[in-house]
């Protein structure tokens, strides 16, 4: 069978943002996906993102592929509510319990696509629409048979470029050495980024915005590695 994809796909079928994980919705997720899913998990569409209308306001609009729980993103909203946050993710507990936090802490910045990001990306938004990415602790397929699965290779990458306006960001963060430098060539070979960071070895400080997980803390203490990566669209 020819696996191969289309000449007009820009991005193989086979890869996808996400990872299928099991995983059971609590009584207060559930709670959550009913009486704020209606007002903010918005519905896959094959046509143009209108974000004035999603938000009702005009500002810089932020794309995040892979939220996880979603603490970080609750977080990284709060903290700049000047700007919009569109954020992927299929895994529904997780849906749920970011709707929880937005609930608790009266966010209203915050926008979810229950969807595959490839395909976001690929029918919903436009040239020249976002000002920055943020795709963090994407699963590194630790295998070397598995390694072009990584969501960050180098056709995805040009397809999010071409969605960055001029100055837009992309920012990156792994705990995976080997997917930090694979990222980071990645980044280095597209003409049209340019890296932000004026470190020796590429990798950026920590933005502030960008809290510490729960799960990033453990590795730490265990004496693992952070690497966060910041381009920006020339």
């Amino acid at each position: 069978m020819n696996n191969q994809a289309p000449a007009h796909i820009a991005h193989p079928k086979t890869i996808k943002s996400f990872v299928t994980r099991a995983g059971r919705t609590t009584s207060g997720q559930a709670k959550a996906l009913a009486d704020f899913g209606p007002r903010f998990v918005l519905p896959f569409a094959r046509h143009t993102f209108n974000a004035e209308a999603a938000f009702g306001r005009v500002a810089p609009l932020i794309l995040e592929i892979g939220f996880g729980m979603g603490d970080a993103t609750a977080h990284i909203a709060s903290v700049r509510p000047q700007d919009d946050f569109l954020c992927c993710e299929v895994h529904e507990p997780g849906v749920g319990a970011l709707l929880k936090r937005m609930g608790e802490m009266g966010l209203d910045n915050i926008r979810i696509l229950q969807h595959d990001a490839v395909e976001v990306l690929e029918h919903m938004l436009a040239a020249n629409s976002l000002d920055g990415v943020h795709i963090f602790f994407p699963d590194p397929w630790h295998k070397l048979r598995h390694n072009k699965r990584r969501l960050i290779q180098t056709a995805f990458v040009e397809e999010l470029v071409k969605r960055l306006k001029p100055g837009g960001y992309l920012h990156c963060a792994t705990d995976w050495q080997p997917y930090a430098e694979h990222i980071l060539k990645v980044l280095q070979a597209e003409p049209a980024l340019v890296n932000a960071s004026l470190r020796a070895d590429g990798y950026s400080e920590q933005p502030a915005y960008r809290p510490l997980t729960k799960f990033e803390n453990r590795g730490l203490k265990l004496g693992h590695g952070v690497w966060d990566l910041v381009f920006k669209r020339a």
